[in-house]
């Protein structure tokens, strides 16, 4: 595998500047405005700073702001983001980078931040992010800055605006990857941006702004620290029992790829045989890259491009010139999560009952009205109380750990599709369900197995009660079809 590219070569494909503003090489610093991708490696974002900064020879600051009023704002959510901050901290301490990591304190105080670190500022780069209220900030701040804003996509290994075509099917992206991926195989990120030539050292941000908006110290960014009980968030919703932060997502993947990954194919569908990755809230909150991902699973198989086949057929296996295990892991990794970025990126409904397949909404609404053998309102679902052991238990793993088993998230999701009182309002469980308690909700990839549960990328069959033709699950058939004997004694209650 490729390890580095030379400076200034971000794809164009990844890289967009939605309002035109001018680079101005006469102020003191460039800055990196840090809200997805929130870390130090396999970064393009961060790349692109670099690149700004070693071009104007000015020093880089990164910001890496934490808001309080986002919908969700939660212990959960919040805890794993300071994790991450308090990661970046410790290695960005005593070099040439500035880094100013803020926690509002109360709603709107971070307002004028950005603005004000911008007067400075030669050009800012932001992350690419296209779904929840990210894009909206984005564009805020693009009208807002009197000096050029880059967005630059460092999702996943396909850019998610290197085609204008929104997939309606797994099979009809992984044919299009196999066709396009290549070439995009040759251009990852550097692993370590900040390397190489030093950069001008930048002190910290200037006195005014660090003054108005101060950076979060050790009663936050510490976990024994009271801080984070005093911020208006969501104490309901405790942290995950597991640190977040970069270095606690590339211990999670060094585990994965050594006592799990050889037994993926086969186990990954059954909770007793712990064969998931256990990836996706580090991939969520950016702390890990999908770059860094693939490239620890291709070194694991002694890869190369040259062994990637020439067909283009959309098959699932055999393409990548991989062993069975990580063939079966790179289709989740690549196919199934970016799918998800492709429809946020070109649409802005992918959220929404209107985004459904027009098939799935018409026989969803014809069953609308059919009698529900069991029938419970948000409170129930939340509090895990259903008439279903298994069900229950997925819902306590999810308010316990923030995750599902991936198969048992499929059961959980139909379940509540079965047993709402209609189809919409099914979705606005699911939603609140999944967006308030999971650590890895909010995403591109979280809101593939939502819709997936009411019919996106997936086809008609038979029809039946409430269902229609959407794909039905049971129970029993899942407790017949995986081992959950294990799982359901941590979990069951």
């Amino acid at each position: 595998m490729p390890d580095a590219r030379p400076p200034g070569e971000v794809p164009p494909e990844r890289l967009r500047a939605p309002v035109h503003r001018p680079v101005r090489p006469e102020r003191a610093v460039v800055v990196y405005w840090m809200i997805a991708y929130r870390r130090l490696d396999f970064n393009f974002a961060l790349e692109r700073a670099v690149d700004w900064a070693r071009e104007l020879d000015r020093p880089l600051v990164v910001l890496e702001p934490l808001r309080c009023d986002y919908r969700w704002a939660s212990d959960r959510h919040h805890r794993f983001i300071l994790d991450g901050m308090a990661d970046h901290r410790r290695r960005l301490e005593g070099t040439r980078i500035g880094y100013h990591p803020y926690v509002e304190p109360e709603p709107g105080a971070g307002r004028g931040l950005l603005e004000a670190l911008g007067r400075h500022a030669c050009v800012v780069v932001t992350d690419d992010w296209p779904c929840f209220f990210l894009p909206r900030m984005a564009r805020a701040a693009s009208a807002a800055l009197d000096v050029r804003l880059e967005l630059v996509d460092s999702s996943g290994l396909y850019p998610m605006r290197a085609t204008d075509r929104v997939f309606n099917t797994a099979r009809s992206f992984r044919r299009h990857l196999q066709r396009e991926l290549p070439s995009r195989l040759e251009r990852f990120p550097r692993q370590h941006p900040l390397a190489g030539d030093p950069l001008p050292p930048a002190g910290s941000p200037p006195k005014e702004v660090a003054a108005r908006w101060p950076a979060a110290g050790d009663d936050l960014l510490r976990p024994e620290g009271a801080g984070l009980g005093r911020l208006p968030v969501d104490h309901g919703v405790p942290p995950v029992p597991f640190r977040g932060g970069p270095a606690a997502g590339a211990a999670v993947l060094t585990s994965f790829i050594e006592e799990r990954l050889d037994r993926y194919a086969e186990g990954h569908s059954d909770p007793d045989a712990k064969a998931t990755s256990g990836l996706s809230p580090w991939l969520h909150f950016g702390h890990l890259s999908v770059h860094a991902v693939f490239r620890a699973v291709a070194d694991r198989e002694g890869w190369s491009p040259d062994r990637l086949s020439a067909a283009a057929d959309g098959r699932r296996s055999s393409w990548w010139g991989m062993g069975e295990d990580a063939e079966a892991f790179l289709d989740e990794l690549v196919t199934w999560r970016e799918i998800g970025f492709n429809r946020c990126a070109l649409t802005d409904d992918y959220d929404r009952w209107e985004s459904l397949p027009e098939w799935a909404r018409d026989t969803l609404e014809t069953h609308a009205t059919d009698p529900r053998e069991h029938l419970y309102d948000l409170e129930v679902f939340e509090a895990a109380r259903t008439h279903d052991p298994v069900w229950n238990a997925a819902q306590r793993q999810l308010r316990g750990e923030g995750r599902i088993h991936n198969y048992l998230r499929m059961l959980w999701g139909k379940k509540i599709l079965e047993w709402s009182a209609a189809p919409r309002e099914a979705l606005r469980n699911l939603l609140h369900l999944n967006d308030r308690w999971a650590a890895d909700g909010r995403d591109p990839n979280s809101y593939n197995g939502i819709f997936w549960c009411m019919g996106r990328y997936d086809r008609g069959w038979p029809e039946r009660p409430v269902f229609g033709k959407v794909r039905s699950m049971s129970s029993d058939a899942t407790r017949r079809k995986v081992a959950l004997e294990a799982w359901l004694e941590r979990w069951g209650g």
